[in-house]
């Protein structure tokens, strides 16, 4: 599959924009500049955005969706590196590092997302020294997520793990919600590091602080229990 139409950044995108970590610090005119020429791609499940080892000439942001993030060793292992979410952007480092992509990207889900090519990230850059701080501060807060989830992944139980990417998708100041996954079991399996059979018997433990599902629907009876089951404050899981 391939990214299909083109459609213009509306008032809610834009917002999305200036929410984004990697472009708290950028001025009107840095973001402007940035954008010019950008356009939403709407992209099916499915949709490989781009490839392991291609050249890395593009970064995205998620409007809407989820992206898998994998690598595929000569053997043909499938390791799920990252999940994105809406509001977070990826590949952004590749542009300055290798210069190729280091994982595939693909659509987990339907998606909406905005391609930023390089020449026009680095104009921004280079007319806003408060955009450079920005994107050093965002790619330093990367870092330090992954190392937290990787140590999460060898310290946790694999109850909390479950729970800590349950309350990912809880919306904020909620205390009871209900909600769709948004992607196979499967995939949420392997992107917290555990076996499918793993994922259904934390599933099972977590009824205990009223966490219920039937298919790929949540329920999440009382939102601080579940916080409290985590073991850590919500800001830090969400």
């Amino acid at each position: 599959m391939s990214l299909t139409q083109r459609d213009p950044l509306n008032g809610a995108d834009m917002a999305t924009v200036r929410r984004a970590t990697l472009f708290q610090g950028f001025s009107e005119a840095a973001l402007g500049t940035m954008l010019a020429g950008a356009a939403v791609r709407r992209a099916p499940r499915g949709t490989v955005l781009f490839v392991q080892d291609e050249p890395a000439d593009r970064f995205y942001l998620v409007l809407d969706g989820w992206v898998k993030l994998y690598r595929t060793t000569p053997g043909g292992v499938v390791s799920v590196i990252h999940v994105v979410a809406r509001g977070e952007t990826f590949a952004e480092a590749a542009m300055f590092a290798s210069g190729r992509f280091p994982v595939t990207a693909e659509a987990a889900s339907d998606c909406r997302l905005v391609a930023i090519g390089r020449a026009a990230f680095t104009r921004a850059l280079e007319m806003d020294p408060s955009a450079v701080m920005s994107t050093l501060a965002a790619l330093s807060m990367r870092l330090r997520s992954q190392v937290q989830e990787i140590e999460q992944r060898q310290v946790q139980p694999s109850a909390q793990r479950v729970a800590s990417f349950l309350l990912r998708l809880c919306p904020p100041d909620a205390s009871r919600v209900c909600f769709e996954l948004p992607f196979e079991k499967g995939l949420i399996a392997r992107r917290l590091g555990m076996k499918p059979e793993t994922l259904s018997r934390a599933l099972s433990k977590l009824r205990e602080v009223g966490v219920t599902t039937q298919g790929a629907t949540v329920t999440v009876t009382a939102v601080d229990a579940l916080e409290a089951f985590c073991g850590q404050g919500a800001d830090t899981v969400r």
